[in-house]
């Protein structure tokens, strides 16, 4: 037997990226020799002889470079070396960072990765460094008198190797970067399992994974990741213990299981959900008002107490529901009943949603709200305050529900798009533009006078560099346009019959491709002179289409068969 039929296999590929600039470098006497030589270059073979390398030398101070990769990345640097003083390894600093400003500075608590280390590098040889998340790379040298020639300094990406099948379109580029960009986060994040951040938070947050598997299912379909990160965490929680330990993520399983049944209709993955299902839905149809757990929404929502409640009932209710159909489809009634019957007697008990969007965007989505009630009061006033990263979704969903089209797509452009102007190339952990006021760029040192965007702000969990620059949690976006732009909607399990109800607003044409269990569906939208939509699909004939467009008098156009 060969050693390689008995291990397990990384599902991950390995990909090579060079390095596209050098954002600074150490001056004068410590200034590095030929540093160009690194850029848009991979070497992974070092030979006694060649072109000159990169000369990196500490006489009286560190001799140091900062390279820039163009985009965030998982993995680490492979650093390839030909001479080295004495013919023996020299030790180098090296520090990684999501922004510039992190990779300049010092990040000594290495939480959840090694961003900041001092490695011996061989003398002709190659060896890598790091596995945590970044798009910048210092290298500084440590010891006096000790020099090396760097041939190569490239990345090493993990990554899974998957096709994007969904993908989106418009006449405004803007969005279309906002969609490729959530989608490349969340792609970023697909590792081992869904994490919630290559940098921080490696784990399989069951509450954050809602709005990861929404992306997961409008770009790469029915990924057995989804799958594998929900089963990883149920059999890490035997009931009445509440998933990552906290009360709401345990029902954010339940609605996850519903939106992943309803989008891809897996009746056997479904069943085997069942045990663990019935008795998590016995545990919270028995719950009552004194026996109700604390529960988590998202950190600026964390500090509000009375909202967090009105929230954690909300979500409650908007479990059961989900558990209600989960049950109806696997044959079990009774429990079914009991559900349903539990949540209209905990959404008789709503509370109050204190005016904080993340509470009014639950209770409109859980139906204890009416979503023109919501918008109007709550979740269309200072559209660009009170949001979040993550349930900054749930507010795009119930102004949807509200028809509040337009609006989604102001807040999408002016809020994600926003780290856009600043350099990201992945979604954050949390923002606020507020931020930015006075800030420099992520991929630049932060001049003089500057806010520094990565280290002077964030909150909670996530002050300074501890900031995740990559979040899945944030991609949101990119599931909501395709779901309301393009207008993909799954009105039975498995995607058998589509729904596809466009809504362009101010856009003059979209196109894009929605994956299914039976092939891709394709569609493209154009506005016509007098404001109507037409619509173009093609879809496979297994799927039954419903096609429906308005005019400006918000008059149905007819289904049209797909090609």
């Amino acid at each position: 037997m060969y050693l390689f039929d008995s291990v397990k296999r990384d599902p991950r590929v390995r990909s090579l990226l060079a390095p596209r600039r050098i954002v600074w470098q150490s001056t004068g006497s410590a200034a590095p020799k030929h540093s160009e030589c690194l850029i848009d270059s991979i070497q992974t073979q070092t030979s006694l002889s060649g072109e000159q390398g990169c000369l990196l030398s500490h006489r009286d101070q560190p001799c140091s470079v900062l390279l820039d990769f163009g985009r965030e990345i998982y993995g680490g640097i492979q650093l390839v070396t030909r001479r080295t003083s004495d013919n023996r390894p020299v030790r180098l600093r090296i520090r990684f960072g999501e922004s510039a400003s992190e990779a300049m500075g010092s990040r000594p608590d290495n939480d959840h990765g090694i961003h900041d280390l001092v490695a011996p590098v061989p003398w002709l040889g190659s060896a890598e460094y790091g596995s945590t998340g970044f798009r910048f790379v210092r290298i500084d040298t440590v010891d006096p008198n000790s020099w090396v020639e760097l041939i190569s300094a490239h990345a090493v990406c993990l990554h899974r190797d998957i096709p994007y099948l969904g993908s989106f379109r418009s006449n405004d580029p803007r969005l279309d970067a906002i969609w490729k960009t959530g989608a490349y986060t969340v792609h970023l994040n697909m590792q081992e399992f869904v994490w919630d951040g290559i940098k921080r938070d490696r784990l399989v947050w069951i509450g954050d994974l809602h709005p990861e598997a929404m992306v997961i299912a409008h770009v790469f379909g029915d990924h057995e990741i989804v799958r594998q990160s929900l089963d990883f965490v149920r059999d890490q929680t035997p009931v009445p213990n509440f998933m990552n330990g906290i009360f709401t993520y345990s029902l954010w399983w339940i609605l996850i299981q519903r939106d992943w049944y309803r989008y891809h209709g897996n009746r056997t993955y479904l069943e085997a959900q069942r045990a663990y299902l019935v008795d998590l839905l016995s545990l919270l149809v028995s719950l009552k008002k004194s026996t109700l757990p604390d529960g988590f929404l998202d950190w600026p929502t964390s500090t509000n107490k009375p909202a967090t409640e009105a929230g954690t009932r909300t979500l409650l209710v908007w479990a059961l529901r989900a558990g209600a159909e989960l049950c109806a489809e696997l044959g079990e009634h009774r429990l079914a009943n009991k559900c349903s019957t539990a949540a209209e007697r905990w959404s008789t008990k709503a509370l109050p949603h204190h005016n904080v969007k993340t509470t009014a965007a639950v209770m409109t989505l859980a139906q204890m709200m009416t979503p023109e009630e919501a918008n109007k009061t709550v979740l269309s006033r200072e559209p660009l305050k009170g949001i979040s990263t993550f349930y900054g979704y749930y507010i795009l969903q119930a102004r949807a529900l509200a028809k509040d089209y337009a609006g989604c797509l102001e807040l999408i452009r002016r809020y994600w798009g926003a780290m856009l102007d600043f350099g990201a190339t992945t979604f954050w952990e949390h923002f606020d533009l507020e931020w930015t006021k006075n800030a420099a760029r992520i991929d630049e040192l932060v001049p003089q006078g500057k806010d520094d965007l990565h280290a002077d702000f964030g909150d909670f969990c996530y002050k300074g560099f501890r900031h995740s620059l990559c979040h899945g949690w944030a991609g949101g976006p990119t599931a909501w346009l395709s779901e309301h732009v393009l207008g993909f909607r799954p009105l039975t399990p498995g995607s058998k019959k589509l729904l596809i109800e466009p809504h362009l607003e101010d856009l003059t044409w979209a196109k894009g491709t929605f994956p299914t269990p039976y092939g891709v569906v394709s569609v493209h939208h154009v506005r016509a002179a007098d404001g109507s939509i037409e619509t173009e699909v093609d879809a496979p004939k297994e799927i039954e289409l419903a096609v429906k467009t308005t005019t400006k008098r918000d008059r149905p156009i007819a289904p049209v068969p797909s090609r």
